[in-house]
């Protein structure tokens, strides 16, 4: 398995299902006891039952599609860091949403543990530093 493969496949999928809030699609990119951490100070979600759950959540608070980009993936053996920028809209007005994702992918190439690292502010202000290129 190539991990800078699957770290491209997994910001590709994560950037086309976000938007249109394909909640298996994302599941699938998850090994069955992998780990994700949507937040450092928070539980995780445990395996592709407990990823599920929380995908529905927090895809049920969207209030329009979100739009995301994500950077080309840093890879340094098993683990990947992967940028991104969201625009969003929760119900309480546009929100931004800039974050990054340190992820450790199995042999299968499926995600063994995802730590999500992220900042919310307000409105939708141009993406800065020129616009990192999109993986996809």
């Amino acid at each position: 398995m190539d991990v800078h493969d699957a770290a491209r496949r997994w910001a590709r999928t994560w950037s086309r299902a976000w938007e249109t809030r394909d909640v298996e699609a994302l599941v699938a990119l998850q090994a069955e006891d992998g780990v994700h951490w949507s937040s450092p100070f928070g539980p995780p979600h445990r395996g592709r039952d407990g990823m599920r759950a929380y995908l529905t959540w927090t895809f049920g608070e969207e209030k329009a599609p979100t739009r995301a980009v994500f950077g080309e993936p840093l890879v340094a053996g098993d683990t990947a860091a992967v940028e991104y920028w969201a625009r969003a809209d929760y119900g309480q007005g546009p929100r931004t949403i800039s974050g990054c994702t340190v992820v450790v992918f199995g042999e299968d190439g499926l995600v063994t543990e995802s730590r999500d690292y992220s900042f919310v502010g307000e409105g939708h202000p141009d993406l800065p530093f020129g616009a990192f290129p999109p993986t996809v």
